[in-house]
């Protein structure tokens, strides 16, 4: 290789790179406490980004099709503040959803434990007499159903302890308690402006960032980037809006069949059941385990029955309403859900589960494209189809 000045510049970057390398990999804890450190700084702005991103998609609706059509759509007034006022109501909607949670659900969650703590001790001796009953044939089974016995005053005087001791250690470190508050809400006011700004300004934000890549890296990757950077944000603006409009409905399926066969508590089981739809393939049975069990302080059999209606519902939900709401909106097949699911649950819990399967899905779609432009370039398409076929 000649050594001309191109070459030297070039041998001398490797060898600044593989210096850092080295020094990273022998101050390891340094380099991981620099990164967390960094993390804390820019965590408001990518709170920011994550909060924009999900007021956009019912922004953009919003824009589209409320403002963007009608006797509004060549309005010059409107035309000025559509931006503006889709914003104020996708606030809104977010916050309608919150004050839900903490007005209806938390209440009746708070009352519907009272009562539960109330009929406890009532409802042991006939949940043992339905299982003596349930299992008459077998004298084994119910004389061990028999002999089982819950010390009451005992159970209440540990949990008045535990908070107890939870409340001593909170009074103890109420300074940090404070600060950790403080910080939290600092965090989310500058994230929640932040958004605010991007959402009002995407498309010259969108211009700028155009701007600064193309002036700094080749362009073939800018636009393999732009390219990779609308997929993902297509996945999983899809995949979001799917599976909250898809929680929604099941929701509501719940609590109209519960209402209408006279079962407890359907309005929180609905609510319940929504929320918990979110995550992926699992949600729904979680809500399904803490209906079941409100239920059963009210009726043994009626917690069965709901067992069985959810069950139902849930096969109606997953072959009718499912494939035509979300259906392929994230392109990706049914083991490779699972797989993202585990994956996510894993690394990131709940928050991983929703992540991964939109993430997984763009990678899933890269490598799938690059896969048949190989077997194009290959001429081996037609013949694997035919193999298939």
């Amino acid at each position: 290789m000649e050594l001309n000045k191109d070459n030297m510049k070039k041998i001398m970057c490797l060898i600044v790179f593989t210096i850092l390398i080295l020094a990273g990999l022998l101050n390891l804890s340094t380099v991981f406490r620099f990164l967390g450190m960094l993390l804390n700084i820019i965590f408001p702005f990518l709170l920011g980004g994550a909060i924009a991103f999900i007021i956009n998609l019912p922004m953009k609706w919003i824009e589209k099709n409320v403002f963007g059509r009608g006797r509004w759509k060549n309005n010059k007034l409107i035309k000025k503040m559509d931006r503006p006022l889709s914003l104020v109501l996708s606030i809104a909607l977010v916050v309608a959803v919150i004050v839900l949670v903490f007005f209806v659900v938390v209440p009746q969650l708070g009352d519907t434990v009272m009562e539960l703590s109330r009929n406890a001790q009532i409802f042991w001796p006939k949940a043992q007499a339905w299982g003596i009953k349930l299992f008459n044939d077998n004298p084994e089974i119910s004389e061990w159903i028999n002999s089982l016995e819950m010390d009451w005053d005992q159970l209440i005087q540990q949990a008045v302890s535990f908070l107890r001791t939870g409340a001593g250690t909170i009074l103890g470190s109420t300074f940090s308690v404070a600060r950790v508050i403080v910080s939290a809400a600092t965090d989310f006011v500058i994230a929640f402006v932040f958004a605010v700004y991007i959402v009002l300004q995407k498309e010259k934000l969108s211009i700028q960032v155009k701007k600064v890549m193309y002036a700094f890296i080749p362009e073939k990757i800018v636009e393999k980037t732009l390219q990779i950077c609308g997929l993902t944000h297509k996945i999983f603006s899809n995949f979001i809006s799917g599976q909250c409009l898809e929680a929604v409905i099941l929701g509501t399926m719940f609590f109209v069949v519960m209402t209408i066969f006279r079962f407890p508590y359907a309005l929180l089981v609905g609510i319940l059941i929504a929320f918990t739809a979110l995550i992926p393939i699992v949600g729904a049975f979680i809500g399904c385990a803490i209906g079941a069990v409100l239920i059963l302080m009210e009726s043994p059999m009626q917690a069965l029955a709901f067992v069985v209606l959810f069950l139902v519902l849930q096969q109606i939900e997953g072959n009718l309403i499912y494939p035509h709401v979300v259906g392929n909106s994230v392109g990706l097949p049914s083991i490779w859900v699972l797989v993202a699911v585990s994956l996510g649950g894993s690394l990131l819990g709940v928050v991983g589960m929703l992540v991964f399967i939109p993430l997984v899905a763009v990678i899933y779609t890269i490598f799938r494209g690059y896969v048949y432009k190989r077997l194009r370039g290959r001429n081996l398409i037609q013949k694997i189809e035919k193999e298939l076929s």
